[in-house]
């Protein structure tokens, strides 16, 4: 009886206390254990992820507020007052190719070919050559070295003008001589004179 159970218990150690048992045994924590730390990992790992959301979800709501608030919000008019950006002294004004680059005769001088043409003024004698009639709203026209026929009359002007090809035909040869013309009136000059001095003629200055 005492040899059966000795040769039972040998049994027993060689099954269940071998090394390699034993190891396994050390390494392998049980089903229920190991199950269980896994699960409780990933719930820690889940609740994270929420806590991530909720903290980005409400960021975004926060952004959004704030982009609300800024549209509706009503404009403050001490801040920020709305001007026109000045131009430097460098800068060419708006207006200034009219006042600056546009002049006109003052007074207006009619002249012969002799007469250089340009800006009248008091000091300077010239010749407008940028005269326009406000009555025929014709701009006038000028020869050197030419003066009209004596049979010129309204009607050739209006039904020329300002065709030189039909105009020539009344142009006669006279050194020194300028003619001047529009659609409805016409003149030959030779020596200069003050355009305010022909109160017939509704030529101005055009400008240069």
């Amino acid at each position: 009886m005492a040899e059966d159970l000795d040769e039972l218990l040998d049994e027993v150690e060689s099954k269940f206390c071998r090394p390699d048992a034993l190891t396994l045994g050390g390494d392998e924590q049980p089903e229920g254990r190991g199950g269980g730390g896994t699960q409780s990992s990933d719930c820690h790992r889940a609740a994270a992820e929420d806590d991530d959301r909720s903290t980005e979800t409400l960021k975004k709501e926060d952004d959004l507020d704030s982009l609300i608030h800024e549209i509706f919000e009503e404009p403050n008019c001490d801040k920020k007052p709305f001007k026109l950006k000045s131009k430097s002294s460098g800068d060419i004004p708006v207006r200034a190719p009219i006042q600056g680059l546009y002049k006109s005769c003052s007074p207006v001088y009619l002249g012969g070919s002799t007469i250089p043409c340009g800006i009248g003024t008091n000091a300077s004698l010239r010749a407008c050559d940028h005269l326009r009639c406000i009555a025929c709203d014709f701009r006038v026209l000028s020869y050197n070295d030419c003066m009209w026929d004596k049979s010129c009359d309204y009607l050739f002007f209006r039904n020329n003008m300002p065709e030189f090809h039909k105009l020539k035909t009344k142009l006669v040869k006279k050194k020194g001589t300028r003619a001047y013309a529009c659609q409805c009136s016409w003149r030959t000059v030779e020596e200069p004179m003050d355009l305010q001095t022909d109160q017939q003629l509704r030529w101005v200055c055009g400008k240069h």
